[in-house]
């Protein structure tokens, strides 16, 4: 399978939300496929108001966060454009307060998920398994001036840099280069464009567009655009059982 992320479908789909602890943001939708509870890559952007508070609160799937805009904190990090999130499914994070010029950011999933549970009120809906949460380096996406002066690729690694799950690294690479990824494993691998363009077999992606890639899978040949790439992957482990049981 592989799904792509777009800036038309974010466009249409932009939208204000206001939950039902008075947490207001907009959201837009960069990347859906469906409901299934076990394969519906999903992307979504939250546009966070400046100085406003998301509690803590965790998931039922694992995701990455990768922030897109603004500044602001996770907890007692403090994140801005590229810095990259990731927390298992079960496990707490937070709180996200948005600095002054409010903050925004992507939150992946390999699965459909609706919902946060917010802390401490749904501690009873934790349950047993691993926890992990991992924080990447700020890691702010390149200009096209500095991608087009490449003269050879360049990856930085932001988490899981000895090859274990979650990993997430970034490639910069001068135009027209080929681009090398591994198959995808556990449960899928994304790839977004910070900045420059991606040209793959199914589309020509921009800044903050997206593929999505199935286990197993390559995902094509795919080259840099002409004025250079930069591009973060981030591989998706695979659910642990403790937690496949509850599906």
């Amino acid at each position: 399978m592989i799904a792509i992320g777009s800036a038309t479908l974010a466009r249409d789909t932009r939208h204000h939300r206001v939950l039902e602890n008075g947490f207001s943001f907009h959201r837009s939708e960069w990347m859906q496929a469906g409901s299934d509870p076990c394969l519906s890559p999903t992307i979504f952007l939250v546009e966070q108001p400046a100085h406003s508070v998301l509690p803590a609160h965790f998931h039922t799937q694992n995701q990455f966060q990768v922030f897109q805009q603004g500044s602001g904190s996770l907890g007692s990090r403090a994140v801005g454009p590229g810095s990259v999130h990731y927390a298992g499914a079960f496990t707490g994070y937070g709180p996200l307060v948005a600095g002054p010029q409010g903050l925004s950011y992507f939150t992946i999933r390999a699965a459909f998920e609706t919902g946060a549970n917010f802390l401490p009120l749904a501690r009873d809906k934790l349950r047993r398994g691993p926890k992990r949460n991992a924080h990447g380096p700020v890691h702010e996406p390149r200009t096209i001036g500095q991608l087009r002066a490449l003269k050879a690729p360049l990856r930085a690694e932001l988490i899981g840099a000895d090859g274990s799950e979650p990993e997430a690294y970034a490639l910069q690479l001068p135009p027209f280069s080929e681009v090398s990824v591994p198959a995808a494993r556990g449960s899928g691998q994304f790839q977004l464009v910070l900045a420059g363009e991606l040209s793959a077999p199914e589309s020509r992606l921009r800044e903050w567009e997206s593929r999505f890639i199935s286990a197993g899978e390559h995902g094509g040949a795919c080259r840099a655009g002409p004025d250079g790439l930069h591009l973060l992957i981030l591989q998706m482990p695979a659910m642990a059982a403790e937690y496949l049981a509850l599906r």
